[in-house]
């Protein structure tokens, strides 16, 4: 299992219960962090933030038991595309994942969104035989996938206590954490699952690749995410609906496509 974070703490907001899952199951989990953080303004200088959330990352790992954290430490909104995609495109062929987990275009973000592109980019310079090998498995950091997007769902309930550590690991945002629990309730309900769960598009690469090779500038505006105050939370889960439909109609036609050729 490979997961590909923006920033230091995507992962642990995105899936640390899906990973303390499967470390616990006995996969291989290695995580790789793109960019060093350090315009979070949680420091007195960007370089203090970049160790201060290194810092953080390497806890959090631990905690989550993974096999290996990969800190890819780019200078936070400073990187260029090609750079990050033959970081990427080395880890893929070293690793040789059987899953990744990915940020994508549902997502406001800028930096989320150019790092889900930079991966598009990295996959579709892989041999065909092993990019045929991998499942994407996109992940929701602050904008919810809702069940139009979301086919695979992980009940997180038996490792609450593990994952909650490990998101308090990164203490220098803990505000920007504090809707993880809510998203994970919401997830459980739209699902009719008892517990909370974290939800994911799992899709091939070449399904990724192709939804994710355009210019990511060209995504801004589509989404809102869960804010700290929840009785703004249906904004979020409304707001997007017909790129979400758009989109799960184009990944069925690729699909489709594939099956016919």
């Amino acid at each position: 299992m490979l997961v590909i974070a923006p920033h230091p703490d995507d992962e642990a907001i995105a899936c640390s219960g899906t990973l303390l899952r499967h470390v616990a199951s006995g996969d291989g989990v290695v995580v790789a962090i793109a960019t060093d953080g350090r315009l979070a303004g949680a420091a007195p200088t960007p370089d203090q933030v970049a160790a201060l959330r290194r810092d953080e990352a390497f806890a959090a790992a631990r905690l989550l038991g993974v096999e290996r954290l990969e800190w890819l430490g780019l200078p936070e909104g400073s990187w260029e595309e090609p750079e990050l995609r033959t970081l990427l495109h080395d880890l893929l062929e070293r690793y040789e994942p059987t899953v990744v987990y990915a940020p994508s275009r549902v997502d406001f973000h800028p930096e989320h969104l150019a790092v889900a592109h930079a991966l598009a980019r990295a996959l579709g310079t892989l041999a065909v035989d092993a990019a045929a090998r991998i499942r994407l498995r996109v992940y929701q950091v602050q904008v919810p996938l809702t069940p139009i997007l979301a086919n695979v769902v992980a009940d997180v309930s038996s490792v609450l206590v593990e994952s909650t550590a490990a998101l308090c690991a990164y203490d220098s945002q803990l505000g920007s954490i504090e809707g993880v629990h809510r998203r994970r309730r919401y997830g459980a309900l739209a699902h009719r699952m008892r517990g909370p769960v974290e939800e994911f598009w799992e899709l091939t690469a070449q399904q990724y690749a192709e939804l994710h090779c355009g210019s990511s500038v060209e995504w801004l505006g589509k989404f809102r995410g869960v804010r700290r105050f929840a009785w703004t939370d249906p904004l979020a889960y409304w707001l997007g609906n017909a790129e979400r439909r758009r989109l799960q109609a184009a990944a069925a036609r690729l699909a489709t496509q594939r099956s016919a050729a």
